[in-house]
């Protein structure tokens, strides 16, 4: 649990969501009532969503790529906020993927919800000249499987879709600041962030995008320069059970072969980023709160 100010249990209740780039009602305390939140990369993301967004989820936890990125406005300068993300389910349906009509198609019942938490950025509290004066990345966020996780990364269920939620709350300092907890807080979520979890990528769209747009995944992208059309193209990756990432050509007209070497990585922990390195060295996570009561007692989608 992380230090800093005692936050209103208002994680548990209902969190309306606001439009994209919206302003909230008068309802909300003055201090939140003016923000507004702008999606960065929002061109990128939405070329992910229309393929069908994608995010993988390990034991050990892997971060998203595109990153969840944020430009803030309309906050007090000399206020103090705390900024965090959870994740909601977007239905109570499982998925797979058919191949033959590349689809996700329904399979049955959503699974029992994993436990609720919210990652809280690892800068807050700060003050709102602070969050307003720069891109707000949220790229230590990690996405799990393993409901057992005492790391701090998010929980979901793989083959489920979930919508990213991002709350920005005010660092109310009166004494009886928890009577006014359903005021001191705001909530923004984009469709187009959008995605389903999976242990490995179903779309080869999703994998070569993936590649093809990610900085860090430069090194599994190729250039033949036999090729008379100066092919340059993405790379698929096979991870196989051992933890190494081994590549895989994918070039028209081309008979598939695997790579007899290894691929080597720095220890950086970017490298992790989209989920098609080999997987991510150990890290310690970011501080969470566990918030008690399913998705669908804390507020639903609109």
């Amino acid at each position: 649990m992380m230090d800093g100010p005692h936050l209103p249990r208002s994680c548990e209740l209902s969190l309306p969501c606001c439009a994209d780039g919206g302003s909230l009602s008068s309802t909300k305390a003055p201090q939140v009532s003016g923000v507004r939140v702008q999606l960065e990369m929002h061109a990128l993301w939405q070329q992910f969503d229309q393929l069908g967004t994608e995010m993988i989820v390990t034991k050990a936890g892997r971060r998203m790529f595109p990153t969840f990125q944020v430009q803030i406005s309309g906050m007090d300068p000399t206020t103090e906020y705390v900024l965090l993300m959870d994740f909601l389910i977007v239905d109570d349906k499982r998925y797979r993927y058919a191949f033959h009509s590349s689809s996700w198609l329904v399979t049955g019942r959503a699974d029992v919800v994993a436990p609720s938490r919210m990652h809280f950025h690892p800068d807050s509290p700060a003050c709102g000249a602070q969050w307003m004066k720069q891109t707000v990345s949220f790229d230590t966020l990690k996405l799990t499987n393993n409901l057992l996780d005492d790391n701090g990364h998010m929980i979901l269920n793989s083959m489920h879709r979930y919508q990213p939620r991002f709350h920005v709350v005010y660092v109310d300092p009166a004494p009886n600041s928890h009577l006014n907890a359903h005021r001191n807080f705001c909530s923004f979520s984009f469709p187009e962030t959008r995605f389903m979890a999976v242990t490995a990528y179903q779309n080869h769209r999703i994998t070569q995008l993936k590649i093809a747009s990610n900085p860090f995944a430069k090194g599994f992208r190729t250039s033949d320069p036999q090729d008379p059309e100066g092919y340059s193209g993405p790379m698929a990756v096979c991870c196989p059970p051992e933890g190494r990432a081994e590549l895989l050509s994918i070039k028209p007209g081309d008979q598939r072969s695997w790579s007899s070497k290894t691929s080597t990585r720095q220890e950086d922990p970017a490298l992790d980023v989209d989920g098609i390195l080999a997987p991510a060295s150990f890290l310690t996570g970011p501080s969470y709160w566990d918030c008690p009561g399913s998705s669908e007692e804390r507020g639903s989608l609109s």
